[in-house]
């Protein structure tokens, strides 16, 4: 089993690696003991995979060393599996739901239960201290179970995008989790009874470091509680909210001195003041601690920017995601934050916003730009993004790392200054938008050869375009100029199956792919699978399916699940409009076998 949980293809059936079993010569006149105390120091994923292969010995050290896995699926392998590998973990991440449940591309009843995970964890790891469930099924009786058997050890619990649990299960982890550090339920669909979960843990935690519950359905927090958590954990260094007034934190913000990160929070209507003054005014008493540097306000207006101006200097990570800002006021915000590394926003920066990005904001390594919330109430003309601002960024931020952007407009050009000057670049995702008629510049085939030629460090990379905006052609160079790349998306691209197979030729080291509106048949798929030989987990909406399936045949083979989820209709906005949901493929390695939990929407292929 890798640190990701899925298996390799050259693992045997229970999870233990082949490898080369004798080791030379060299290796068994070390003692073992010098590996004990080196093995233990690995921290990459690669390495410690790469260490469990090479003898039985090694294998054994690793396994009763590592302290923490990372599980990218929770169905490609079982709770026992994991425990009999790793005996001795301290840390869990597991990932429950394929990444388009996040979309509702997914059934809601799909899967990703967290209970049988929970029962293993009591039964077999007494030192765990970290679990992380992401996209999961979370209920309120496993929390209940949680709190019961591991919550004396437990020291972070991150519930990310989790769903089925209410505040009555927060409770239990309130009451018997005393030593938590991190609690994080972050986008999580959680049902609020009352607000006692949060005074419980306010009363009972003296080590909390981190509180998360942004962007749940919580209604206000109790201000009180809020200030009992800061003058009872001197610890606390990042704190995200559900909306509540500023003008009510301000005690809160005194009393939290060591905290680097807020986000959340809100500003009152405009309306509910004579003028913009009266409202700075209302404002005032809020004095942000001297250590924040990370900030994300929910609300943000142009009158209440002031209120950040004293901490902009500081800030290195700025969230503007819900904020009420046009073009212009990016631009007077963006310009006060010269040590920004971080920037969150929405198209409305503009290509103007990101000129004054590039302009002011050297240090940028992440940039993400996501589409605004109701795209035709847009009044700002600025608030678009388009080649003429990612270019701006690509000259003016070498550091960049990271770039996410919903685009207006893209041209080949600007994908080659990306590739030029970017040279840190290892995850790149680019969605162009519907809201244009034409496009300056389609295919994008150099564009997208140059970006990938001269970005080696790029592993993770995002194309979502509309038809004739790569072709095959194009998808020839995905496939030979994309041999690091390890997770891709791809939408609306191509023209053929032909265009599949030769990406398939190439892309070494692609373990995760996912495939959204294309023209490929499932037989080409099935193909494609088969060929890239690192790929580990498929996952395909919207394909040339034929009537009985039969073209997903050529991927039939041990440990590899494939899971159809049938063409569906969904009533949206009160029963006055259809969705229409495309026919699903997804496949991807499991060491547990095919699993027994799969609901009506979803049938396994024989």
């Amino acid at each position: 089993m890798d640190d990701d949980g899925s298996s390799r293809r050259h693992h045997r059936p229970d999870g233990c690696g082949s490898g080369n079993w004798s080791c030379s010569k060299e290796i068994e006149g070390m003692s073992d003991t010098v590996w004990e105390c080196v093995i233990p120091l690995l921290q990459d994923v690669a390495d410690r995979a790469a260490v469990s292969l090479v003898c039985k010995s090694w294998y054994e050290i690793e396994r009763i060393t590592r302290k923490h896995v990372t599980m990218a699926l929770c169905y490609a392998a079982s709770p026992r599996m994991l425990s009999r590998r790793f005996p001795h973990l301290e840390s869990l991440k597991l990932k429950g739901q394929p990444r388009a449940a996040m979309f509702n591309l997914i059934p809601e009843d799909w899967g990703g239960y967290v209970t049988p995970w929970l029962e293993e964890i009591a039964r077999s790891f007494a030192r765990m201290k970290a679990l992380h469930f992401r996209r999961m099924i979370v209920t309120d009786s496993d929390l209940k179970f949680l709190a019961s058997s591991t919550g004396k050890m437990l020291e972070t619990l991150k519930l990310d995008k989790c769903a089925g649990f209410s505040t009555d299960g927060l409770l239990h982890v309130a009451r018997s989790c005393r030593n938590l550090r991190s609690l994080i339920m972050e986008e999580s669909k959680i049902v609020e009874k009352n607000a006692e979960w949060l005074h419980e843990l306010a009363e009972n935690s003296t080590s909390l470091q981190h509180l998360n519950f942004y962007m749940t359905e919580f209604s206000l927090p109790d201000p009180v509680d809020l200030e009992l958590i800061s003058k009872r954990c001197p610890s606390l260094t990042s704190v995200k909210i559900h909306e509540c007034d500023l003008s009510e934190l301000a005690t809160f913000f005194n009393h939290a001195s060591s905290l680097e990160e807020f986000g959340g929070g809100s500003f009152r209507e405009p309306s509910a003041f004579h003028d913009e003054e009266a409202q700075l005014r209302e404002y005032s008493s809020v004095v942000f601690p001297p250590k924040l540097c990370r900030l994300g306000l929910t609300y943000l207006g142009r009158a209440e920017m002031p209120v950040v101006y004293p901490v902009a200097s500081n800030l290195k990570k700025l969230d503007l995601f819900y904020a009420l800002l046009d073009t212009e006021s990016h631009c007077q915000l963006i310009q006060r934050c010269p040590n920004l590394e971080i920037l969150e926003t929405r198209n409305v920066v503009g290509d103007r916003g990101l000129e004054t990005l590039a302009r002011y904001c050297k240090k940028v390594k992440r940039l993400r730009i996501e589409r605004a919330a109701d795209e035709n109430d847009i009044e700002d003309v600025e608030g678009i993004v388009t080649q003429k601002g990612l270019i701006s960024v690509s000259l003016g931020c070498p550091q960049l790392e990271y770039l996410a952007a919903y685009v207006s407009d893209i041209t080949n050009e600007a994908l080659v200054s990306i590739g030029k000057h970017c040279k840190r670049l290892n995850d790149f995702r680019l969605v162009l938008l519907d809201r244009e008629d034409e496009i300056t510049d389609l295919p994008l085939d150099e564009g997208v050869r140059s970006l990938l030629a001269d970005c080696p460090k790029l592993q993770r990379f995002a194309l979502y375009l509309r038809p004739g905006g790569l072709t095959d052609v194009g998808m020839s160079h995905v496939g030979r100029y994309g041999g690091n790349v390890r997770w891709m998306l791809l939408g609306f691209v191509g023209e053929s199956d032909s265009g599949l197979m030769a990406m398939s030729k190439g892309c070494p080291s692609l373990q995760k792919l996912e495939i959204r509106g294309c023209c490929f048949s499932e037989g080409a798929l099935a193909r494609a699978a088969v060929e890239l030989r690192s790929m580990r987990y498929m996952w395909v909406q919207g394909y040339q399916a034929s009537e009985d399936g039969r073209g997903l045949a050529a991927m039939v083979r041990p440990y590899w699940n494939i899971e159809v989820i049938p063409a569906r209709r969904e009533a949206v906005d009160g029963g006055n409009a259809v969705v229409e949901h495309p026919a699903h493929i997804l496949a991807y390695y499991s060491l547990a076998g095919r699993r027994t939990d799969f609901p009506h929407t979803v049938r396994p292929y024989l």
